[in-house]
Parts: structure tokens; sequence; C-alpha cells
């Protein structure tokens, strides 16, 4: 029996999901991601938000790969405020919350805050700009300014 036909349909990577303009991402604490005491690794929570940001983008249909390997363009970290607010611990139950919060033509700010159940844990303003190959600005696809407005016009109404 080969091994690849034995496993399951249903078993897939987690995506998260939109819900009133918010993306959600449900991300757990393992071993890996904590120091010697047993709490997350400050540059570990930037990877959470970043497998958030991620998703988000996929959940629009932004073909991140297919930009980049046509030489149209790849997004980059231009800033970043983050603030922590109390610790994760092994296996915590984390949930990122993203925010379009400003949409220009050549860049995107997302607001992150991962939460512990009813408690915010982190919370990160990321600015992100669209890039050339070469790494001048230039104006993110159309099709993704529209995605990224159509999730915050959700947000505004609420």
């Amino acid at each position: 029996m080969d091994i690849a036909s034995a496993i399951p349909a249903d078993i897939k990577p987690h995506d998260g999901r939109f819900v009133d303009g918010k993306h959600y991402f449900a991300c757990r604490v393992y071993f890996e991601d904590t120091d010697f005491s047993g709490i997350v690794y400050h540059a570990n929570y930037l990877r959470y938000m970043e497998r958030a940001r991620s998703d988000m983008l996929r959940q629009l249909d932004m073909d991140q790969n297919a930009a980049f390997d046509s030489g149209e363009g790849v997004y980059a970290v231009v800033d970043l405020t983050m603030k922590y607010l109390s610790p994760a611990k092994l296996d915590d139950d984390l949930v990122v919350i993203s925010t379009v919060e400003t949409l220009r033509a050549a860049s995107v700010i997302i607001e992150q805050k991962i939460m512990r159940g009813a408690d915010q844990i982190t919370s990160a303003s990321v600015h992100t700009a669209f890039l050339t190959p070469a790494g001048r600005p230039r104006r993110q696809p159309k099709a993704w300014t529209k995605a990224f407005a159509s999730v915050m016009d959700q947000t505004d109404t609420k």
C-alpha cells in the first residue's frame, strides 16, 4: 500500500478565515517556540503574525508566488511596531487577528493582535510595501487593492 494514498483527504494545513472584515488565524504554542523558561521566545510572535498575514493574502486570492515569478513584485515589511503585553506559554491556543487599516497605492498597513482566549497578549502594526524585484516601490496589483478594500469596507461598517 502506498503511504500517500493512505493519507485521509481531510488532513490539510490549517486555514484562517475572515469574519466581518477581520482575518482570524489559530495556532498553538509548541515546545520549539519557547525559551528555557517555557515562555514563547519574542521572535516567534513575528512568525505567528507572518503566517497569519500569508494566510490572509491566500484567502484574498493573492498569488504571491505568481507575482514573484512573473517579476511583478513582492511584499516586504518596511516598518513594524510591536508591543508585548503578556507572555504566551507552552500549549497555549492562540488566535492572530489581522485587520487592514491603511491602504495606499504601493503599501498596506495591517494591524495584528495575538489573543489567548479573551486576553490580548501582543499587538503589532505592520507596514508592508509592494516592491519590484530590484527593490523599488511599485503599485500593488489592482485586484489586490480591491481585495484589501473589500475587507476594509466590512470593518468600517461595524
